[in-house]
């Protein structure tokens, strides 16, 4: 497609050669393969690869790749929102921060989105692409088997890419490559953790769900759900990784102060504007500006204030107190209750006009108790943080205590797990997490009613399951640690009632070198 670039040629020659080659190119896919041909041959590097968000903003697929001086077109390779464990192009896109890495080492930082190669991977550039008004589209990589610099050609391949984002903008939008397969390798991520939420039951994977689909979205979220199932959390997510990442996220509860401080709190204020105003004062929409502003428990707000946070809503602008001048702010809002709005604004505590303003994509987090398959997930993750936490050896569980928590209602729901495990850890003088340690509501320890058979069994049991999870659930390897035939291990996890399915890796830990 491009002629070889002759060595004597100046780089900023050769870098306007390929824009004026871009330029002429007319279909999408030729405009993807030309700018990473371009860029492979102006970094002399061996990689190079363009990923692009897709239209709804949630999911990013690699669109061309140029690798040992030829084109190779993608079948369809595609990363979900959250891209769980691809932590190189998580930082580059959320963050919206070239990423140069000089000296890569594939035992620190995954790279499974490069190709297989008998040789290692030495270096790495990432650069996110961005449209006319500064929104992430996509991400450019280059790599290299040999070491070299690359802090003197980032902004200018940025540039270039940037100028190819604006072209694919003005031909439309490429769809999803059905060309012929190309031999990447696997980034199916893992699915235990999600958005820097946790949970696999059916109800949370509907909330990744919704998460995803506004992410890069600017429609009004309501997060609804009882109290302590982590509303806070998921307004984080949504505000972390969507478009307004690198900016401020600023959560206030609508329930916690009176009326008159939340809407100086708000709006802000002008020196003078009422008794011990001695200055001016920034409100909070002020400091969100071009981030995330999180409204907890919004069915508190007074009906009063209700009126003047619809008209920022509405037109994007407000009035500090005090103050006969209006300005603009640029703040996505999220909002979340315990609420049942509807039945607030029939009773006339919520205005009708903002409640459909607010609700236009609503998210329900379910109660712990709807969760199952997750309160011992999410207590075995509290256990393992809160040991990392205070310094001390890993705590084993017993079965009378899971049995415990898996049995539990849960009326507080995660948040008070969260406060059971604290409880619990502090009365365990050793590494075994009991029943008794956990004394919850409408439970007692049955230690005492079993026989001793039963007593050997849980014994066993406990053995087995924490010699599976510290091997991952590798079977083999348990059963190599344990001294054991292959076969007898199974043979005793079927008597025992262990179940394969929940001895699968523990969920991976977030890469933080990469942040």
């Amino acid at each position: 497609m491009f002629a070889q670039v002759p060595q004597p040629l100046h780089f900023a020659e050769a870098l306007l050669e390929r824009f004026t080659a871009l330029s002429l190119l007319r279909t999408p896919s030729a405009l993807c393969s030309g700018l990473v041909q371009a860029c492979a041959e102006l970094s002399d590097a061996t990689l190079s690869q363009l990923y692009l968000l897709d239209a709804t903003q949630t999911r990013l697929s690699l669109c061309a790749q140029w690798h040992q001086g030829q084109m190779q077109l993608p079948d369809s390779v595609s990363l979900p929102s959250d891209y769980s464990d691809m932590h190189l192009l998580q930082y580059c896109l959320c963050q919206n921060r070239p990423l140069l890495m000089s000296n890569l080492d594939a035992n620190l930082h995954s790279t499974a989105f490069l190709p297989d190669s008998d040789q290692s991977w030495r270096n790495l550039m990432c650069l996110p692409l961005t449209d006319g008004q500064q929104h992430v589209r996509g991400l450019l990589v280059t790599a290299s088997r040999h070491q070299r610099e690359l802090d003197h050609m980032d902004e200018a391949l940025q540039m270039l890419g940037n100028f190819a984002v604006a072209q694919l903008q003005l031909l439309g939008r490429p769809a999803a490559p059905s060309l012929p397969a190309l031999a990447v390798a696997d980034i199916t991520p893992p699915s235990r953790e999600h958005f820097g939420l946790i949970g696999e039951s059916a109800e949370m994977k509907q909330v990744y769900s919704l998460i995803s689909k506004v992410l890069h979205n600017p429609v009004a979220v309501l997060i609804t759900g009882e109290t302590g199932t982590g509303k806070e959390l998921v307004a984080r997510a949504i505000h972390e990784y969507g478009l307004r990442r690198s900016k401020s996220f600023i959560a206030l509860n609508c329930a916690a102060m009176p009326e008159n401080l939340l809407e100086s709190e708000l709006f802000g204020y002008r020196k003078g504007a009422f008794s011990g105003a001695d200055r001016d004062h920034k409100g909070l929409f002020d400091a969100a500006d071009g981030g995330t502003l999180f409204l907890d428990e919004i069915g508190d707000m007074p009906l009063l204030l209700q009126a003047k946070l619809l008209r920022v809503l509405q037109e994007g602008e407000l009035r500090p107190l005090g103050s006969n001048d209006t300005h603009k702010v640029d703040v996505r809002v999220v909002t979340a209750t315990h609420h049942h709005l509807r039945e607030q604004v029939q009773a006339g505590l919520f205005r009708e006009d903002l409640f459909y303003r607010l609700t236009h994509f609503p998210i329900h987090l379910p109660p712990l108790r709807e969760r199952g398959e997750d309160i011992l997930l999410l207590a075995r993750e509290f256990v393992e943080s809160a040991c990392c936490f205070l310094q001390r050896e890993p705590c084993r569980w017993s079965d009378a205590a899971l049995e415990q928590l898996a049995s539990y209602e849960f009326p507080g729901n995660v948040r008070e797990l969260k406060g059971l495990i604290a409880r619990a850890l502090l009365l365990c003088d050793g590494n075994l997490l009991l029943a008794e340690h956990f004394n919850l509501p409408g439970t007692a320890p049955n230690e005492a009613q079993l026989s001793l058979r039963e007593r050997m069994e849980r014994v066993e049991r406990n053995l087995l399951i924490d010699c599976l999870r510290k091997n991952q659930g590798n079977q083999t390897s348990a059963a190599s640690e344990l001294g054991l035939p292959r076969r007898t291990l199974l043979y005793r996890m079927q008597r025992l009632n262990i179940c394969p399915a929940e001895l699968k890796a523990s969920r991976g830990k977030n890469n933080a070198s990469a942040h």
